[in-house]
């Protein structure tokens, strides 16, 4: 018990430092960048994942982590789907021909920016699920009994901290954090539909089609349906 308490105390002492933590993403990016000192990754990212449909990379412990967290999305697959879907932590310690197996785009990508394994935590209270904590590694191995406790409250933290910021949003009225995250997600959905228009496919070719149009030009997916809403992208007539 004394171990646990100790344990908790630092992670709090690494997220607050030398002030009291932020709200919203700045307190998850500093929860992020304290799960990178805790468990010798390479990086931590949070997304935001509801039942909802929202789908998001809300906060990352560093700009290239944040970019590989996005992968995900660009991609429609990884660890971090399996992890929400489940309800479970996916543990891959070797980002190997297995996993290759189960993600055959993710895996590639990853291994070119180094990482080598990836833990992937639920974020959730009951019956409610608000995301995933990615914890990046750029050596393969599995986490230890005292790593694997230590990613769980890290990912308490992260629920309670998403939680706190929707709370906040909701009384303030104000669209930012987890609501501007799913603003976010929103505009995604009305580029799909443009999408959908223009090139007279499914709702989900369109989706497709835009995750592809973003990997292949080194793109977040965000920003593709930033300029298809705004119509400085058009499908029909660039052909991407």
């Amino acid at each position: 018990m004394a171990a646990m308490d100790d344990r908790v105390a630092r992670i709090r002492s690494l997220i607050e430092g030398e002030h009291p933590a932020p709200d919203g993403a700045g307190l998850l990016h500093r929860v992020c960048v304290a799960a990178t000192q805790t468990l010798a990754a390479s990086g931590a990212g949070v997304s935001v994942m509801t039942d909802a449909g929202a789908r998001g990379v809300y906060a990352a412990s560093d700009p290239v982590t944040e970019r590989i967290e996005e992968l995900q999305f660009v991609l429609g697959e990884g660890p971090c789907w399996d992890a929400f879907s489940s309800r479970r932590p996916v543990l891959v310690p070797h980002l190997d021909g297995d996993s290759l197996a189960r993600w055959p785009m993710y895996v590639p990508a990853v291994h070119d920016s180094g990482i080598r394994a990836v833990f992937s935590f639920p974020l959730q209270m009951g019956a409610v699920r608000l995301g995933v904590l990615d914890v990046f590694r750029k050596r393969p191995g599995l986490l230890t009994d005292a790593e694997l406790t230590t990613a769980l409250i890290v990912a308490e933290v992260s629920m309670t901290a998403l939680l706190d910021q929707h709370e906040d949003a909701g009384m303030s009225g104000v669209g930012d954090g987890l609501a501007e995250t799913v603003e976010h997600r929103a505009e995604l959905f009305q580029a799909q539909g443009m999408v959908m228009v223009q090139l007279g496919v499914p709702i989900g070719e369109a989706l497709t089609r835009l995750r592809a149009y973003a990997y292949a030009h080194g793109r977040r997916l965000d920003e593709v349906a930033r300029d298809v809403v705004a119509r400085r992208l058009h499908f029909d007539r660039d052909r991407p």
